[in-house]
């Protein structure tokens, strides 16, 4: 089955732990890699964890490289993969998939081609301190058939969708306790090799 039936599935600490990162760094764009495999069935991407990369040079291959490599390899033990790309803007106001999120979500599909990519969605990221809505505040790509980077409407299909429905009110209570303090990235970790 082509990522064009494919449906996504984020367990509920990789969905916090994205947007804790993203919070953590407001003015900053921020990125992350997507961890799972493909269920049983083939038709599901079950994203079980993710690893959050950057809140500074987003672009630079070599830093990338290094820790794409790292993940892979500490996760391929655990019978997990990379399946796809996390990336917030740095603006509030920007909801489009820039060119150096493609790209990074292009070089994912030539290792994982049902890869998708994840956009914060900060309206909804607002909203959502409002509203308790319960669903996802990220927008999921996909590649189509002349391998673009598709946004999947939200018409009903749910091809994108929480593992856990409560998890926008676990993450409601870890704004609310500032616990972005907790989330260390690839960066964090580059600058103080103890985190």
């Amino acid at each position: 089955m082509g990522s064009n039936g494919l449906r996504y599935e984020i367990e509920q600490n990789a969905y916090i732990k994205l947007v804790l990162h993203s919070l953590k760094h407001p003015t900053s764009a921020v990125n992350g890699v997507l961890i799972g495999r493909i269920s049983a069935s083939n038709d599901v991407v079950e994203i079980a964890d993710a690893v959050p990369l950057f809140h500074s040079h987003i672009p630079l291959l070599p830093q990338l490289e290094i820790s794409l490599i790292m993940i892979e390899e500490y996760f391929s033990a655990k019978g997990l993969n990379i399946v796809g790309y996390f990336h917030a803007n740095e603006r509030s106001d920007d909801s489009e998939l820039g060119s150096v999120a493609k790209n990074i979500g292009d070089h994912i599909c030539r290792y994982f081609p049902q890869a998708a990519v994840l956009l914060l969605d900060n309206k909804k990221l607002d909203a959502l301190k409002k509203s308790k809505d319960r669903s996802a505040i990220m927008q999921l790509y996909v590649r189509d058939t002349s391998k673009n980077w598709k946004l999947v409407q939200s018409d009903g299909n749910n091809r994108f969708s929480l593992k856990e429905p409560s998890a926008n009110l676990v993450l409601l209570d870890y704004i609310a306790s500032e616990k972005w303090n907790d989330v260390v990235d690839f960066d964090d970790h580059l600058d103080d090799i103890s985190k």
